[in-house]
Parts: structure tokens; C-alpha cells; sequence
């Protein structure tokens, strides 16, 4: 963890291949979203770096509804998937936060789990509007939790 980034880990009892299918079908993602803002997501599955995938998100803060393009910035298949927010009409260069999860096998039937929130390439100005973090270390671990459950089909 840096000054401008959090990072949880967690082992989930189930393989790495069977995580990395429900992290990369954005119509999962409301199975363990913990900020209560993902609404839903496309069933277009994210295949390679570059992929965009629009999200519906609702947050008070936020005026309601709004959609969140996400760019994607890292895929290793069963090992790594890291993504760049943005709200629709923005560019990723104006936000600049980054989720990453890491999977790391821990045999044939689990596997450690790390999510990393960052700020670390936040736009100055972005970051002078809005106080980060944005999400706490709270948020993350829930976030986790959540994925175990929606990997288990619990």
C-alpha cells in the first residue's frame, strides 16, 4: 500500500480460472460491489487490454443514475485484470483512479486474491474536487467477500 493506493487480499476457496470468468463478465461485477453504487454491467465478456465496458451506477452523490465507461488497462488470463474508470463524457486521463485484482493460486482449489484501489495518477485537478480515498479499506474487503460468494454461487 502507498500513500495513494489500498490493497486487501483474501484467499477464496476456488480455483483462479473460475474467479478471473466472473471478473471478466461485467454483468457479475453487481455481485460484489460493496459501494452499493453498480447497478449493472454488459454481458460482453472483457477479453484484452483496451476492451471499454459501460456500467449503470446510481449514487446520491452523484445525482442518480450516471454510466461509467471502464477502461481496461491490464489482463493476464487467471493472474491479473485492472481497470481505469470513467464517467461517461470524461476521459480516463480526468479520473485517473485504477482497480487491480491479482490472482494467485494457493493450490488447485484456492486462490489469494488481491484489489488494489489507486489514486496514484489522479488528474490534480479531480483530486482537488474530490477528497481521496473515495472508497476506504472497508469497501474493498466487502468487495472481496462478495466475490468469494458470487464465485461460490452463494
Amino acid at each position: 500500500m502507498s500513500e495513494k493506493s489500498i490493497s486487501v487480499s483474501r484467499v477464496i476457496d476456488a480455483p483462479a480460472e473460475e474467479i478471473f470468468e466472473v471478473l471478466t463478465l461485467p454483468a457479475r461485477h453487481p455481485d460484489f460491489d460493496a459501494s452499493g453504487t453498480v447497478v449493472s454491467g454488459t454481458d460482453q465478456r472483457i477479453q484484452q487490454v483496451g476492451d471499454v465496458f459501460v456500467m449503470n451506477m446510481n449514487a446520491k452523490a452523484m445525482g442518480g443514475d450516471y454510466k461509467m465507461e471502464n477502461h481496461v488497462t491490464g489482463l493476464d488470463p487467471n493472474k491479473l485484470i485492472a481497470w481505469k474508470p470513467c464517467q461517461e463524457g470524461t476521459s480516463v486521463e480526468d479520473n485517473g483512479w485504477e482497480w487491480l485484482y491479482e490472482l494467485e493460486p494457493q493450490g488447485s482449489d484456492s486462490t489469494n486474491v488481491t484489489l488494489t484501489y489507486s489514486w496514484e495518477h489522479v488528474n490534480p485537478a479531480v483530486e482537488k474536487k474530490v477528497s481521496f480515498p473515495v472508497f476506504g479499506e472497508d469497501v474493498l474487503e466487502r468487495s472481496l467477500e462478495g466475490l468469494a460468494s458470487a464465485v461460490s454461487g452463494s
